[in-house]
């Protein structure tokens, strides 16, 4: 169980640091596992190649992958709505290719073995601990959404969001916005990578760049909300507790790609804004049941209404 804990709190960290940039500027990007795969492999390469503390490693790691989001955003984030999308999805395809290739340094098709950072620990206490790394990184991602939430930043981004050409004439430096909302992003996801490495040990390119590991993560922010602090969370938990199912009761099969791309399309059609977008409008729509509302009025209701107004106006002067 705590293992199956410990993958859905890195969906979360990965969704909720997607959302960053999805969230907040409506740009959908499924090339965010590029940065999950290299914050697992910079990871896991730098404690191979230099022997150094596993943590550092994964701050360096981080950094290297902004180094690396800061031109890769600059370049896509030229283009908008699906040309984007085309854009990320062939940032993690070449990536892929190319760590599968490149065996002498990354380990290839083979993968990679990374050492794990307390190698005394039994399985069980692995997880536990792991486990609480994982909730104390969520926890800081959803405080870095919610400072940008409510700053200048965060409402030039949803200014983006809302209408990116009435933005930039209105003086909104949309480009620079955009980019370094990019980079936050892409630095919270390659913790995540990291932190899947320590945790996990064992590395794979067709999983590390996977774009259906990105369509799912995008599933889950969409599923959650992304204009809430907790939409992504919620929907990690959902889709990653349905992963865990479908894992646990039909192995290594195809199925869970159908449902995931089932409840897609449900998502879209039905619920565009998440779910608790549609709990909200819910409740609204019940707390608001017992109001008349002006289409409900007769005609001799509506005429008193207003002569009531009237007399109140002439009550006034």
């Amino acid at each position: 169980m705590l293992s199956a804990g410990v993958i859905v709190l890195n969906f979360a960290v990965f969704a909720t640091g997607w959302n960053i940039m999805g969230g907040f500027t409506g740009y959908i990007s499924l090339g965010h596992a590029a940065f999950f795969g290299l914050g697992a492999y910079g990871t896991g390469l730098l404690i191979i190649n230099t022997g150094m503390n596993s943590f550092l490693a994964l701050a360096l790691a981080a950094v290297g992958v902004v180094v690396i989001a800061v031109p890769v955003g600059y370049a896509a984030l030229k283009v908008r709505g699906a040309s984007f999308v085309i854009v990320t999805i062939a940032l993690v395809l070449v990536l892929q290719l190319v760590f599968q290739s490149w065996r002498s340094f990354t380990g290839g098709s083979e993968g990679l073995f990374v050492p794990r950072p307390f190698p005394d620990l039994l399985r069980p206490q692995h997880h536990q601990v792991f486990y609480f790394i994982f909730l104390g990184v969520l926890a800081l991602a959803l405080l870095a959404w919610a400072v940008v939430n409510h700053s200048r930043f965060g409402a030039g981004l949803k200014a983006v969001r809302e209408d990116e050409d009435k933005a930039e004439s209105l003086g909104i430096p949309t480009g620079t916005l955009k980019l370094v909302a990019f980079a936050v992003s892409a630095f919270v996801v390659a913790v995540s990578g990291g932190l899947y490495a320590l945790w996990f040990a064992d590395l794979d390119p067709i999983f590390q760049f996977d774009v259906v590991l990105s369509a799912q993560v995008v599933l889950m922010a969409l599923l959650g909300g992304t204009r809430y602090l907790f939409g992504p969370l919620l929907g990690a938990v959902v889709i990653g507790v349905a992963l865990e199912y479908f894992l646990l009761n039909y192995g290594e099969t195809q199925f869970h790609l159908i449902a995931t791309g089932l409840l897609l399309g449900v998502v879209v059609l039905f619920l565009p804004d998440g779910v608790l977008t549609g709990a909200q409008q819910l409740v609204q729509r019940v707390r608001g049941k017992g109001a008349t509302s002006i289409r409900e009025m007769t005609a001799e209701e509506l005429r008193a209404e207003q002569e009531r107004k009237e007399k109140s106006g002439d009550d006034h002067d």
